[in-house]
Formats: C-alpha cells, structure tokens, sequence
C-alpha cells in the first residue's frame, strides 16, 4: 500500500459529491432502523428483514458500487490516472492501495451503520447485529474490489454495476436458487447467519463455500485489476 496514493484517494472521494451518497444510504438505513422501533416492529423479524432487505441487499452494493468505482474509474475518464502511472510505483501496488481505500470507506460507511441499525432494534438478540455487520464487512470487501476492477475494465463501470447490482444481486441472486452461489450478497448473508442464533434468519449455502468464493473474488479482482492497470500506456491508450 501506498500512503501518497490513499491520501489522494481518500480526499477525491471524500472531496466530491460521492460523500453525500455515502452519508445518505447509511442515514437512511437508520432512519428506518428508529421508526420501526417508534412503531413497535423493533423485533428479531423486523431487525432480520430490514437487514436482508436494505443494509446487505441495497445499501451494501450501492455504497460497494460508489466507492469501487469511485476510487479509480474517475481518473481514467478524466485522464489523471497517466500522471500517477509514470511514477515509480508498481502498478499492482496502485490497483491494491486503491482496494484498501474502497474497503475501509465501505466497513466505515456500511459495516458500522448495519451495527448500530440492527442493535437499535434488538440490542444484542440473537447475535444478529453482530453477524450482520460481520457479514456486511466481508460482502462489503468484495464488492470493494469487484467495482473497483470494473471501473479499471471499463468506462461504463456505473452503469454496468449498477445493472449487476438490481438484476443480478437483487432479482435473480434472490429468486432464482442457483444463481444464489454466484452471489456476493448472498455470501454476505451467508456469514451473517453463521453468527446468529435467530429463527427467522436462514440461509441455504454452506459457509465454507461462501468464505472460499469471497476470498477468490476479492483477491483475484485486485489482482486482475493490477495486471489491466499495467497495460495503460502513458499516452492514455489501452
């Protein structure tokens, strides 16, 4: 990791307009955390459903997509990325500061939020603020680098997520059984409910699957990632 290079990513997203979407998702999430408690839902099913529904399954890969994408894509379109590629840094190196700056944005803006959420809700009841907030880390991680090889991939790296992120993730990952294997959210969940002990929380992929298939997303986006980078010339061409 490069310290020169996160203090510069950091401050672009931060800097930017993205910081308002990623106070926004995580303000809404508990938001809606308060209300249901004001209204009486505050229970294990309405904590449950809440976190399935919007922490993991909407605000995760919309925090995962704005600050993937966000720490990279940006320089590409803009041409910037050309300065920070002729200086004498490994180019695997810039893909992996550039990850570990998404990852934190994400644990910070999606982990702690998902937390405090569920624990307004049912305190510590079984385990389920706890294990969503485990499973809203790893999710989160892996989409962090996902999002981030995309915006390396491509220019239209927003709006292909965001296609991923409502039709894979959000209709078939949670409709179509199969499909549930090849899903980041649906790991996420998966080692969620390895940490808690509720009845209304179950999921049907085995945790060793889910944690094996989010170790190899992650590390082999960055990876990917780092090789793509290396066939930027410093003329801006692929």
């Amino acid at each position: 990791m490069n310290g020169v290079i996160a203090g510069l990513s950091y401050r672009a997203l931060l800097g930017r307009r993205r910081i308002w979407l990623l106070i926004m998702l995580p303000v809404a999430l508990i938001a809606m955390a308060v209300l249901l408690r004001v209204l009486g839902a505050g229970d294990e099913r309405g904590a449950v459903t809440l976190m399935q529904t919007f922490a993991i399954g909407t605000m995760l890969p919309l925090l995962g997509l704005i600050a993937g994408t966000g720490v990279i894509a940006p320089e590409i379109d803009d041409g910037t990325i050309i300065h920070l590629l002729s200086k004498p840094i490994s180019r695997p190196v810039i893909a992996q500061t550039k990850f570990v700056v998404a990852a934190s944005l994400l644990a910070l803006f999606g982990t702690v939020p998902t937390f405090v959420a569920a624990y307004l809700l049912v305190g510590g009841e079984a385990g389920i603020a706890a294990g969503f907030a485990l499973g809203s880390l790893v999710g989160g991680i892996a989409y962090a680098a996902v999002f981030m090889l995309l915006g390396v991939l491509t220019r239209h790296a927003v709006t292909i997520g965001i296609v991923y992120a409502l039709v894979w993730e959000g209709v078939v990952g949670n409709f179509v059984p199969g499909a549930r294997r090849f899903s980041i959210q649906q790991w996420a969940q998966t080692v969620a409910d390895q940490m808690s002990s509720s009845a209304f929380f179950s999921t049907e992929i085995t945790v060793g699957f889910a944690a094996t298939a989010l170790a190899v997303v992650t590390v082999g986006a960055v990876l990917w990632a780092g090789r793509r980078l290396r066939s930027f010339s410093l003329t801006g061409d692929e």
